[in-house]
């Protein structure tokens, strides 16, 4: 596959979520997502359960190492799922060969960001993971719960929202997400608007991957500048003509399968 098929199937199937009521359109998201990813590695066994009061699904590789990683899937803070990162999240367990633990939080508009946080926390609390992942808004979230940690684990960060979100600092609007996505999602929730948060590291140990196409790239390779001025080890990687949701297809996408790789095999490293 490439990127221009990808980008018209996605484009195709979120055009058809916007004709549906929002729990219509979150499992229409979730059917749009499978269809790009790729069967359960041999030998994971994947459990839906229950961490601290909040839904999840673990993802367990037949050979693993002790400890275990918490996966945030992004969405929008409106939709997405455990369900929907599926792919993502067995592809990240079967390549840090450690068990992650994907949080399916609340979503808005029936709560508010806080209570998502709230949610990630709980989880964080039940498992006391080796390190925290989160693509989009699931890294925002990531970046956030760290913060709360007198001492965070390692980050991985997929092209994560960061710093003011607005016009000024974002970079140019690109396929699956423009800057005015990035605007009504600022409006939805907020207390994502990080200007002051993003200043400062949320972890001295920092795995990042984006991609060239989307405007939230430059506002995170800001971030990065700042974060390692501060003194936090930052590994970061972009993938080339890659658009905001190619995690989802990422063993289709040659150019996406190899940042994916790379940002699993450093971040492997980091917990070694």
């Amino acid at each position: 596959m490439n990127v221009d098929d990808f980008i018209q199937r996605f484009c195709a199937g979120l055009a058809k979520m916007q004709e549906l009521p929002l729990p219509q359109a979150r499992r229409a998201y979730v059917e749009l997502c499978q269809t790009f990813a790729p069967p359960d590695p041999a030998g994971m066994r994947v459990e839906n359960s229950a961490l601290g009061g909040v839904r999840v699904r673990r993802f367990i590789p037949q050979r693993r190492t002790p400890g275990c990683v918490l996966f945030i899937h992004g969405g929008g803070f409106t939709i997405g799922s455990t369900e929907s990162h599926h792919g993502p999240a067995a592809s990240l367990a079967q390549a840090l060969t450690r068990e992650v633990v994907s949080v399916n939080y609340r979503l808005a508009p029936e709560v508010a960001y806080p209570a998502m946080l709230a949610d990630c926390q709980a989880v964080l609390e039940a498992t006391q993971p080796v390190a925290l992942v989160g693509d989009s808004a699931g890294g925002r979230l990531a970046i956030d719960l760290a913060h709360q940690q007198n001492e965070a684990p390692p980050l991985g960060l997929i092209y994560p929202t960061v710093g003011a979100l607005s016009l000024e600092c974002l970079g140019e609007d690109a396929p699956l997400l423009t800057r005015d996505d990035v605007l009504s999602i600022r409006q939805q929730c907020p207390d994502i608007i990080a200007t002051q948060r993003d200043r400062h590291p949320p972890a001295a140990s920092i795995e990042m991957l984006t991609v060239e196409k989307d405007p939230l790239t430059l506002p995170i390779e800001a971030a990065i500048a700042n974060w390692r001025e501060e003194g936090a080890s930052v590994g970061y990687r972009c993938a080339p003509n890659m658009v905001h949701a190619a995690l989802h297809a990422h063993t289709l996408l040659p150019d996406m399968s190899v940042a994916w790789q790379d940002f699993c095999q450093q971040l492997k490293q980091r917990l070694n």
